[in-house]
């Protein structure tokens, strides 16, 4: 049987000013005081029954007010409260301000727990204490540093990729009751998703004919990165999160096969380099025959204008400085 998702619409609600009540209330609990202390007067003159009553509504009197206390809610700014009463979704303050609400009313907001460090000091083992969290929802940009993780690229390379994600909630009421823990899920929902899109690109491309067609994740990195917002976002929607940014803060092979790509890298260099040498060598050389030519310094016939653009291109193409033959003698 498919279980249906609630989505629980934010209401809005503008409770009663909370100064106005706290006077209110330390009005009352003055009153209920002097009450008592009449009652007390007239128990000691005889008047028992008038004394008891007086006692009786004074103490309940004092409950209800130390009860009504506990209706005062502050909202601080960019904070939302979310309440219930009695198990049922009551509404949200989003204003900041001092309020009064139903003092049997309780906010609701998923644990924030920090990992504190405990070392027993008996057996000396290390583990954590849980701090509770605060009960109201922050609707302030948050930083989600998601940590270097190991995927596999569009071709199946390993490679190692960490994102930083700017967020907020912009519905607390969905960040509070449609998942459980908002910060956690975003979390969760920021892995999956980093993982998904990587490996449908390539890290870098190999074949150098499609460098202008293809992206990749090293050389389209703001497109791509648009692209994982994008998906986060349609995950969150449900928590009420807006995603702001996602920024690829790190990119790079994995450990095992980081040296293979790095020869493979310098070997391209190399070999453009090479390529630009031998280019460059040619067309320094047709020129140097074309002036002997056209100027008639020398007349070469093939087989030494062969012998010269041999000698030259050597010279030329050579990774090393050459050592210079002067002939003293006849060339022929």
């Amino acid at each position: 049987m498919k279980t249906e998702v609630r989505n629980i619409e934010e209401k809005i609600i503008h409770p009663v000013n909370g100064a106005v009540m706290l006077i209110v209330n330390l009005m009352l609990l003055a009153a209920f005081g002097v009450l008592f202390a009449v009652g007390v007067q007239q128990s000691v003159v005889g008047h028992l029954i008038v004394a008891a009553m007086m006692i009786a509504v004074s103490c309940v009197g004092v409950v209800a007010v130390l009860i009504a206390f506990g209706g005062l809610k502050t909202v601080r700014p960019n904070e939302a409260l979310v309440l219930t009463l009695f198990g049922a979704y009551y509404g949200t303050i989003r204003k900041p301000g001092f309020y009064f609400v139903n003092p049997f009313s309780a906010s609701n907001s998923p644990l924030y727990t920090a990992a504190v460090k405990n070392v027993n000091s008996k057996s000396g083992e290390v583990g954590t204490i849980a701090i509770p969290g605060r009960k109201r929802v922050s609707l302030k940009n948050n930083t989600l540093k998601n940590e270097k993780q190991k995927v596999n690229d569009g071709m199946g390379n390993p490679i190692v990729i960490g994102t930083n994600v700017i967020w907020r909630v912009d519905d607390p009421t969905k960040a509070v009751f449609n998942v459980e823990d908002y910060a956690e899920f975003i979390s969760i929902q920021t892995d999956s998703t980093v993982r998904n899109i990587a490996r449908l690109y390539p890290y870098d491309v190999i074949d150098e004919e499609n460098d202008e067609s293809e992206k990749t994740l090293r050389g389209s990195v703001q497109e791509i990165a648009d692209r994982m917002q994008a998906a986060l976002q349609e995950q969150v929607n449900i928590a009420g999160i807006v995603i702001e940014d996602v920024k690829i803060t790190n990119l790079a092979y994995s450990e095992e096969i980081a040296a293979a790509m790095l020869q493979r890298q310098q070997a391209t260099a190399i070999i453009a380099a090479r390529q630009k040498i031998v280019d460059g060598a040619v067309g320094m050389v047709k020129m140097a025959i074309d002036k002997l030519g056209d100027e008639e310094i020398v007349l070469l016939d093939e087989e030494r204008k062969a012998a010269m653009v041999s000698n030259l291109l050597v010279v030329l193409c050579s990774g090393k400085d050459t050592q210079p033959v002067v002939n003293s003698g006849s060339i022929y």
